[in-house]
């Protein structure tokens, strides 16, 4: 079991906490050992325990971390017997070792970040390795377990990982009750997030309980300062290799590998642009939230995407999608939707099929692909898109807790689905429960009243009218989204770029094409780009027929990439070059059952691509069909 090691509390209080650099010291910093019967990889739970429906029981600190292993592994991988992990790809055989955890303060900004290093006991000391792995979507410090932790730590690599200024950061602000360090409920201290509770907006904050969270909330659009937070969590991870093992204090003879997925794959390319030192040696970004000049934000994308996608899934060529079925129960709501639309002036069809069609070639014009549109019904049934738009504007406008854009809050919801306050079980599970992101670990988007039979849109019309606005607020939204823009500077290290086209989510069209094309455009030397077949934005989902039947992981790619991005820099190997990745959906069986995975599914890269290659021709971007 773990032996909880407090190393200081707050900085300056223990000259144990000073490290060997001029870094800004740690606002808080502890440290744990994880042997006998627990680890780094799974907590002690291994594939069983991750795989139980109901996560592990206990209150104490051990509990709180073992139960959020369980939230972000399940979160994000397939961990299901037909998915293939630990046989194919992945490791979750234990690895024991050491597990610090910080808070650091980035100049400039008003909170803190937390990063999370781990330390494992067979850390190849004669050929040391750092992979940094920030978080895919806003999750917590946990949250690149399953993708890069289990590729990583079984080869005796470090891992630190950081939350970018996001992760798990709630704060009860009825009770004044936030988390500190290590997911523990405090009201004072050194707590992870403490919003101001000023407004910003005319007018009153609406009656009723709210919970702020710090990716909205922070007032400090963490977006903005990706690439700072993850450069920032290197800085901390080598000055402790150099405290621990004696590296060099600059990383000089740490191969480090900077990967990671989705938030945290624009998190990684926005690092490799901001390093000036040279701490990186290679990058590997998958699936990547990333815009640059001229492409449409996430933001921009999904409040668009969020009022086109009920009508879209009225279109015949949606009949087939997955849960398409279940929709069509929804099918009044969706007509409501393209004649709100049609109100709007957005569509200029008079009847339904025409302007579901219309709704549909909108979203193609956005950059989703027509199999990246077959998900669509995935992001309407979790009302997913309704929460980035929500999410992300407030984090662009800088916007308070007590500002209710567009009458949007967060809270804690009774048994009839009001809102109420949150008490001491809430507090207790929002570490190890939570994504970042309401609706999650029982904090829930509160939306302002519409109109049935689509009572949804009049928010989101809000959103989508605060984004376009020529006023105050549209100026501060669109602000933020500016500064987020990724300059595509790449210069001459090894970057390997990957995305899946089956992508309806993040699309490929205004991401990862868009930012290749511009990072060549800028003299990228050793850029790679691999368009993936069949896989799309989440592996948790896989397990379901629906599913996994036609799409394959993304995990399993990313990690061949680390082999090739670890090969190049250890032995000189060559990187495989941009191209098409083909591959080969699994299927259904005679009886009707998902087949397990298997390697042919997954295809194989070319070393000369021929057919399938992509590349740069005349300033643009040319990709196989």
């Amino acid at each position: 079991m773990a032996r909880w090691i407090v190393v200081c509390a707050l900085a300056g209080l223990s000259g144990g906490c000073a490290m060997t650099s001029k870094l800004p010291e740690p606002v808080a910093e502890s440290r744990s050992i994880h042997r006998d019967g627990d680890d780094l990889l799974s907590a002690g739970l291994g594939l069983e325990g991750l795989r139980a429906s109901t996560p592990p029981a206990g209150a104490d600190a051990a509990a709180r971390r073992r139960w959020t292993y369980w939230t972000n592994w399940r979160g994000i991988g397939d961990l299901t017997p037909q998915g293939g992990f630990g046989e194919w790809y992945g490791s979750l055989d234990a690895v024991p070792g050491e597990e610090w955890r910080a808070l650091l303060p980035l100049p400039g900004v008003a909170h803190g970040h937390s990063v999370l290093l781990h330390l494992p006991d067979h850390f190849d000391r004669q050929r040391p390795c750092l992979v940094v792995a920030p978080v895919s979507g806003s999750r917590g410090m946990y949250g690149a377990l399953a993708t890069v932790a289990s590729w990583a730590l079984p080869r005796g690599c470090a891992v630190v990982y950081t939350d970018k200024g996001a992760g798990t950061g709630y704060y009860d602000v009825d009770a004044g009750i936030g988390l500190d360090l290590d997911g523990a409920p405090a009201g004072s201290g050194a707590l992870s997030f403490r919003p101001e509770l000023t407004r910003t907006l005319p007018g009153s904050a609406s009656a009723g309980p709210r919970v702020a969270v710090k990716h909205a909330h922070s007032q400090a659009h963490p977006e903005a300062q990706w690439g700072e937070y993850t450069l920032s969590a290197v800085r901390h991870a080598l000055r402790v290799l150099h405290q621990r093992y004696g590296t060099a204090a600059d990383g000089g003879d740490v191969d480090v590998i900077a990967a990671s997925i989705s938030n945290g794959g624009g998190a990684v390319l926005k690092a490799v642009e901001a390093d000036r030192e040279g701490f990186i040696d290679a990058a590997v970004a998958g699936a990547s939230n990333i815009t640059v000049r001229g492409a449409p934000s996430l933001l921009d994308y999904a409040t668009r995407a969020a009022l086109l996608a009920p009508c879209a899934q009225l279109d015949p060529r949606m009949q087939q999608a997955p849960m398409a079925n279940l929709l069509a129960l929804r099918a009044g709501e969706f007509m409501a939707r393209c004649q709100n639309l049609a109100a709007l002036g957005w569509l200029k069809s008079g009847d339904a099929r025409a302007q579901a069609a219309e709704a549909y070639e909108a979203l193609r014009d956005l950059g989703f692909r027509d199999e990246a549109l077959q998900l669509s019904g995935l992001n309407i049934a979790s009302d997913l898109w309704r929460a980035v738009a929500m999410g992300y504007a407030n984090a662009y406008g800088r916007f308070s807790v007590l500002d209710d854009l567009c009458g949007f809050r967060y809270a804690a919801l009774d048994a009839q689905g009001q809102p109420r306050a949150a008490g001491a079980q809430d507090h207790a599970s929002w570490f190890a429960s939570a994504s970042g992101i309401p609706s999650s670990g029982g904090v829930h988007l509160i939306a302002p009243p519409g109109e049935a039979p689509d009572p949804a849109f009049a928010g989101l019309r809000c959103l989508r009218a605060a984004f376009e606005a020529e006023d105050a607020v549209g100026a501060r939204i669109r602000r933020g989204e500016i500064e987020n823009l990724a300059s595509a500077e790449l210069g001459a290290r090894p970057v390997i770029v990957l995305h899946g086209r089956s992508d309806g989510l993040v699309p490929v069209g205004p991401t990862s094409r868009a930012y290749v094309e511009a990072a060549l455009q800028r003299g990228a030397s050793a850029l790679h780009y691999w368009e993936i077949e069949h896989v799309q934005h989440f592996d948790a989902f896989l397990g379901q027929p629906m599913f996994g039947a036609r799409l394959l992981p993304l995990v399993p790619f990313l990690h061949q990439a680390l082999d090739q991005a670890l090969a190049h820099l250890r032995e000189g190997t060559a990187i495989a070059p941009s191209q098409v990745w083909r591959t080969q959906p699994r299927g259904l069986d005679e009886k009707g059952a998902m087949q397990p995975l298997q390697p042919q599914h997954l295809g194989a890269l070319k070393a000369v691509p021929g057919a399938d290659g992509i590349a740069l021709m005349q300033g643009r971007l040319v990709v196989p069909e």
